[in-house]
């Protein structure tokens, strides 16, 4: 090819002249991109200047093939002779930029083309030592970054605003390693704790909701005992004072709570208020016999008036009709609950506030203590009346049988199921008190009372079936089933007094909602829990 003139002087390439046109550039411009060409071409090609200011590359020529060279030799040289070329080429269009490009672009495509030739030469030419070492040295420093990387902690993740308000479970402590060497003894791994259970059976079920809705604590259960007696003695006090001439007896705090019989929470206690009759004077007459024709009441009448006639006794003044009526006592103890004890002072003692429940027909305290709420119930009671020593309550009925006393069952039945338990160390209060649990929470099955639930603990006690902790599941289910079974025939009988129905007081359609409630509980146990 000869020599190649690149670039355009002050006269253009052909004879006729051509205007003069200024420079692109300074000299020292100029003068410093020749040289950084010039640095950047490899021997045995490059550029050379005809004119100062007009760079001309020089192409060397072809190498020639003798017959001493070998095959790989001849390979090599003619590799080396289309990078010449290419180079060449590059550089032409290189040094003539200038002129499309102005100086910037030509430097910028210098510098670009001085990187690309660089790459080329390190891929084509042989690995000296130094490049190898460098090449070492980079991957090991490669590899160091990646042990850096891989040593380094992650962060946490930081907690959503949403799961802040709940506990963060801490990370479990790794066991301590043993001293010594490590590479003598193996290190242990630590074993995978068993994962919780994914289904709970309803027996399980059933002990887990026992735990978290039917037990009381022990301590509220001694604070609501507490509270009753002092509250028991200064009622007693109190009526003593108001009615000297009226003989009360000791008044004695009980019921479920006292028995071991009451769920959920330490809510409710009865005082019993017993009127002291004299012997000889009172006789009871059952219900049945009555105009009221009730099985569940009693009348007390009053006797021998030919021999003790009418004010010999302190009672005969709540006589009507002869006989001692409980809604005129009532009507005494009610006034004098509401409106001449000082309860205020009395909480004020015992620590709480005490105050007359004036909406509800029974005698009732609303207790209210720091750690517990309790309902004291005032049960105004005759006994010892006859031979059979029944427990009459002096409640409040309708109709003929207001001036009745109602048969109070309760002390019996519970001495039955505690007999029945201790006999074979079974389950029956237990499950009496999962079933007012359970009944009391819901919207339906709240109209059966501890009355109605007693009589199906009671009847299915009786029956000698495993009364064990590990089949107190199928008791509940057995006894929702005889509640169904009474729902249908609309008769829950009282165990210790067949004669009453304990259904009789609810409407058909509670009794039908009741029923349902029942039905779908006995398909789905787990929802009533």
């Amino acid at each position: 090819m000869g020599e190649l003139f690149v670039g355009l002087g002050e006269e253009g390439l052909g004879s006729s002249p051509s205007p003069p046109k200024k420079p692109f550039l300074l000299r020292s411009s100029q003068d410093r991109l020749s040289r950084a060409l010039l640095s950047a071409t490899p021997a045995g090609w490059g550029l050379s200047h005809c004119q100062p200011g007009r760079p001309h590359l020089a192409i060397p020529a072809p190498c020639s093939f003798t017959g001493g060279q070998t095959m790989a030799e001849f390979s090599q040289k003619r590799g080396r002779q289309r990078d010449e070329v290419l180079g060449s080429t590059v550089d032409f269009l290189l040094a003539n930029a200038r002129l499309v490009l102005g100086v910037g672009g030509a430097a910028v495509l210098g510098i670009a083309t001085l990187a690309v030739k660089r790459l080329i030469d390190r891929a084509t030419s042989p690995r000296d030592e130094d490049d190898a070492k460098g090449d070492t040295t980079c991957l090991e420093e490669s590899w160091k970054e990646l042990t850096l990387l891989k040593t380094t902690p992650r962060l946490q993740p930081r907690t959503p605003p949403a799961a802040l308000s709940q506990p963060a479970s801490l990370p479990a402590p790794l066991p301590s390693a043993p001293e010594g060497p490590s590479d003598t003894e193996p290190q242990p791994l630590p074993q995978p704790s068993s994962p919780a259970p994914l289904c709970l059976t309803f027996q399980e079920k059933l002990l887990v909701f026992e735990r978290d809705h039917v037990t009381i604590p022990e301590a509220h259960v001694a604070l609501a005992k507490q509270l009753a007696g002092d509250i028991a003695l200064e009622l007693q006090a109190y009526l003593r004072n108001k009615f000297p001439e009226l003989p009360f007896g000791a008044l004695v705090p009980g019921g479920p709570l006292y028995d071991g019989l009451q769920g959920g929470a330490a809510s409710r206690v009865r005082l019993l208020v017993p009127l002291v009759l004299e012997v000889g004077l009172w006789g009871l007459v059952p219900g049945v016999d009555t105009v009221a024709r009730d099985p569940r009441c009693w009348a007390v009448r009053r006797t021998q008036l030919e021999f003790h006639p009418r004010g010999s006794s302190p009672w005969d003044r709540f006589l009507v009709g002869g006989y001692l009526s409980s809604r005129v006592l009532l009507e005494l103890l009610r006034k004098a609950l509401a409106s001449s004890v000082n309860w205020p002072a009395i909480g004020g003692l015992l620590g709480c506030l005490i105050r007359p429940s004036v909406a509800s027909e029974e005698l009732l305290l609303d207790v209210q203590h720091e750690r517990l709420e309790l309902t004291v119930a005032v049960l105004l009671a005759v006994t010892g009346a006859d031979a059979e020593d029944r427990l009459l309550l002096a409640w409040p009925l309708e109709g003929l049988a207001g001036n009745l006393w109602l048969q109070d069952l309760y002390p019996a039945e519970a001495a039955r199921l505690r007999a029945l338990d201790e006999r074979d160390a079974g389950t029956r209060r237990r499950l009496l008190r999962l079933l007012c649990g359970v009944c009391r929470g819901h919207p339906a099955l709240g109209r059966l009372d501890r009355c109605h639930l007693t009589q199906v603990v009671l009847r299915l006690g009786e029956e000698e079936v495993d009364w064990a902790e590990a089949a107190l599941g199928e008791r509940f289910l057995q006894a929702l089933e005889s509640l169904i079974d009474s729902l249908e025939r609309a008769s829950l009988p009282c165990h210790f007094n067949p004669g009453v129905n304990l259904l009789s007081g609810l409407r058909e359609e509670e009794i039908d909602d009741i029923g349902f409630a029942l039905y779908s509980g006995l398909q789905a146990p787990e929802c009533l829990l």
